[in-house]
């Protein structure tokens, strides 16, 4: 498979500064983190009945890597940011034997209140997107019933997956499915709503485990092998609260956009995409949902 950069880190990636110390500091009793984007500090994963079953990457012809997860065959659930470029995307699985296997998305829909091109501190909608693939992907996956999605309790255990990078340097690491543990820490109110989770024994005081580059759009995971639920999707990410000269926008915060509050529009869009013949045009959502058939903006 031929080798694409990774993309730049954005607004979305890097450290907002201390604007957001005021909204955490009610809402996380007394914490400052900064936002949060992929997954470092993980394990790579190599079970066949584990995340690689329904966590796949997403690449666009621009060269920009995010993560997803299937939450049918033939539907994926990312962040929105991942895919509002007027872009070619493709999704790259992993079958049971570990050999990728490249898919083409034939649409894409946003939830109707995200804003393009907005950055972490005024994006006022919703971070989700749904991509429909051109083929059902079959047996050797097993998506995720966003129905089933719980709340993410303050405290409560949860893991990540994706395939970032394990650091900003280190570019060439992406593409590998990588898992981590984390623990919600509460709810942070920017301009729009997010859970905040992170590594457990860091606490984000210093680096640990966390979304970076390319994990955007990931799941957020409660159970276990066979027993998965997704309870959320990575939005953005920051660095610890104690770093050094050089710094990143990786291993402190990851900020994570709740499944459960979003399953009334999960459901009815997934219906819309499923009864839709390729090349038509999508029936009235976000201004900038896409058919990569006709390459028809609505």
């Amino acid at each position: 498979m031929s080798r694409r950069p990774m993309r730049k880190a954005g607004p979305r990636e890097r450290l907002f500064g201390l604007g957001l110390g005021s909204a955490l500091l009610g809402s996380l009793a007394g914490l400052m983190p900064a936002p949060a984007s992929a997954v470092i500090n993980g394990t790579t994963t190599r079970d066949p009945d584990g995340a690689r079953t329904f966590a796949v990457r997403i690449e666009s012809t621009e060269g920009e890597i995010c993560s997803g997860t299937l939450i049918a065959q033939d539907l994926v659930l990312t962040a929105a940011h991942c895919v509002m470029r007027p872009a070619g995307y493709t999704i790259i699985s992993v079958d049971r034997g570990f050999r990728q296997h490249r898919t083409q998305v034939i649409a894409a829909t946003m939830h109707p209140d995200f804003v393009p091109g907005t950055t972490p501190e005024d994006q006022p909608g919703v971070d989700l997107a749904l991509l429909k693939l051109e083929a059902p992907l079959g047996a050797d996956y097993v998506p995720l019933d966003a129905r089933g999605a719980a709340s993410i309790d303050t405290g409560a255990a949860v893991d990540i997956a994706g395939f970032g990078v394990v650091a900003e340097n280190r570019r060439d690491t992406a593409r590998i499915l990588r898992l981590a543990h984390l623990v919600s820490i509460g709810s942070l109110q920017v301009a729009n709503r997010v859970t905040v989770v992170t590594d457990r024994r860091r606490m984000a005081e210093t680096s640990g485990a966390g979304a970076c580059l390319g994990d955007s759009g990931g799941p957020i995971l409660v159970g276990g092998p066979g027993g998965y639920r997704i309870v959320g999707v990575v939005s953005w990410s920051s660095g610890a609260l104690q770093q050094g000269a050089r710094r990143t926008a990786c291993g402190g915060f990851t900020a994570v956009t709740p499944v459960a509050e979003h399953t009334g529009w999960i459901a009815t869009r997934s219906a819309e995409l499923a009864r839709i013949p390729v090349g038509e045009a999508l029936p009235r959502g976000n201004g900038s949902d896409w058919m990569a058939k006709t390459g028809r903006r609505r």
